[in-house]
């Protein structure tokens, strides 16, 4: 990342972030039934390889290697952990319901950037954290169902919430915010390499149709690959206080992309959640 990109301009770079992972259950949607592991192992393997031949081309890739213990284990647990979590929670349960529950990573980032970062919060960005919390609230409830079956994805995808919350906010800390934008390219084949490697240990081998191919393809591309640049930039230089409570907007924008899919009815409940989240966001703004 250049050294004078200015605070507003790495917060936008987040915010870009959040635009393509709007699109991210949408896509993982297409690699159905093909199991989670298989589909993380293969979309990291695309941003990976992307990420490594654009360093070889400008002489950065040794740099970028030479990276310390505790940054591959963050880098590497932290992206295989979350998307491995996430493809599972949208295998085992509703995609809409588990899609949202996920989506309550923004609450947890914003709340652990106070005591992990030393970052103020303030009544006016502490009540547009509630009005977002409010409007993943309305579409999570309002006669959305719970069978007992999908249990197993919920826990899921709350785990992926946890795991992605903890991640960011960690990425800026004094031990971590050292570590260069650039090296998530070499994090992404270590993540690759890790879900294959459980891929082969505990899913039954599978391949690929030409379709979930290209779903996968663009997931290495955009969600899975520049969305995790354009993120970590954001975590780093901007405002992750800003960037935790606009992020309610990705779960309005993803679950009406999955309606648009097909995969729900809309209602009343996603009228009313785009108002608080809107709401919430133009206050977080503000402050």
């Amino acid at each position: 990342m250049p050294t004078g990109m200015s605070g507003h301009r790495a917060t936008l770079a987040g915010c870009a972030a959040l635009a393509l992972w709007a699109i991210l259950a949408a896509l993982a949607r297409f690699t159905a039934p093909l199991p989670p592991l298989l589909v993380t192992s293969l979309a990291f393997a695309v941003a990976g390889l992307l990420g490594v031949g654009w360093l070889a081309s400008q002489g950065r890739l040794r740099a970028a290697l030479s990276q310390p213990p505790l940054a591959w284990a963050h880098g590497v647990l932290g992206l295989a952990g979350f998307h491995a979590l996430y493809f599972a929670a949208l295998a085992l349960a509703p995609a809409i319901e588990a899609n949202l529950l996920n989506y309550s990573w923004p609450l947890l980032l914003v709340l652990l950037a106070a005591p992990l970062r030393g970052l103020p919060l303030g009544r006016q960005r502490l009540t547009g954290v509630a009005l977002g919390a409010l409007g993943t609230a309305v579409l999570l409830g309002g006669g959305a169902a719970f069978p007992a079956s999908a249990w197993p994805g919920f826990a899921c995808a709350f785990a992926a919430a946890c795991t992605w919350a903890l991640y960011s906010v960690l990425a800026g800390t004094r031990w971590l915010a050292g570590v260069p934008s650039e090296a998530l390219a070499v994090f992404c084949l270590g993540a690759a390499l890790l879900c294959g490697l459980a891929h082969l240990g505990f899913e039954p081998p599978a391949l690929p149709s030409d379709g979930q191919a290209c779903a996968i393809l663009l997931l290495g591309i955009g969600p899975m690959g520049a969305a995790f640049f354009l993120w970590d930039i954001g975590m780093k230089r901007g405002d992750p206080r800003l960037l935790g409570t606009l992020a309610y907007a990705t779960p309005l924008a993803s679950t009406l992309i999955l309606l648009g899919q097909g995969a729900g009815e809309p209602s009343w409940r996603v009228a009313l959640a785009a108002l608080c989240v809107a709401s919430g966001g133009l206050l977080a703004a503000r402050a």
